[in-house]
């Protein structure tokens, strides 16, 4: 990563451009309530939310509710979830969570970062989508496609989730930081991609150390 002068001006001037493109500030699932996106957020680690969402309709259409879900049969889960990949502790984690969700919280998903990190399955990622969206609370969720764009445009020089995590809050209002998450997963979802990023398409061409180090990138 090239070193940015003044990074929170270098953040604001992104977020100017690349804003405007992106202003649903929302995941890609399909969800009614915040166990549904909870569930729905676990089982996108590592698979794309269009499958997500051609399974879920299924999945709580059968276990509507934490309680439910919690008494499946495992190997119902996982046939299921069979088509999203590590079926099997993805089932396991879902009718685990849903178990402790039962147990600890009358079943009723909670706002806070400790008590959803706390849930079997659940790490950071997965709580910030559900704070942010469910409960409004300034949350970034750092996935993937976060992580490329975050560091080929020289907001971080970390590989770890929690570092690029506390690197961007550092240089960012509060209450940007929902919509900072989004709008950099979009813009990675839609043209920074990791093999054949767009790079002769991209507004932020001018600000990225990664295009500057790769022109000749198609």
């Amino acid at each position: 990563m090239a070193k940015v002068k003044e990074p929170a001006v270098h953040l604001k001037k992104i977020m100017e451009i690349l804003g405007p493109m992106f202003p649903d500030h929302k995941p890609m699932l399909d969800f009614k309530n915040p166990f549904e996106l909870l569930i729905a957020t676990v089982l996108a680690a590592q698979c794309s939310d269009i499958a997500v969402n051609k399974v879920t309709p299924q999945l709580f259409a059968r276990f509507p509710d934490a309680a439910s879900l919690a008494k499946a049969p495992l190997q119902d889960l996982e046939t299921i979830v069979h088509s999203l990949g590590f079926f099997r502790a993805k089932a396991h984690n879902i009718k685990a969570l849903s178990n402790q969700l039962v147990l600890k919280y009358s079943g009723e998903v909670r706002g806070t970062m400790e008590e959803l990190t706390a849930l079997p399955g659940v790490g950071r990622k997965t709580a910030s989508v559900v704070l942010s969206v469910c409960f409004n609370v300034p949350a970034i969720a750092v996935d993937t496609h976060f992580t490329r764009v975050s560091q080929r445009l020289g907001l971080t020089a970390s590989e770890r989730p929690e570092v690029i995590e506390e690197n961007i809050k550092a240089i960012a209002p509060e209450e940007e930081w929902i919509a900072i998450g989004y709008v950099l997963n979009f813009f990675g979802r839609k043209t920074c991609h990791a093999k054949k990023p767009d790079c002769p398409a991209c507004p932020v061409r001018g600000l990225c150390s990664f295009n500057a180090k790769n022109p000749g990138v198609k």
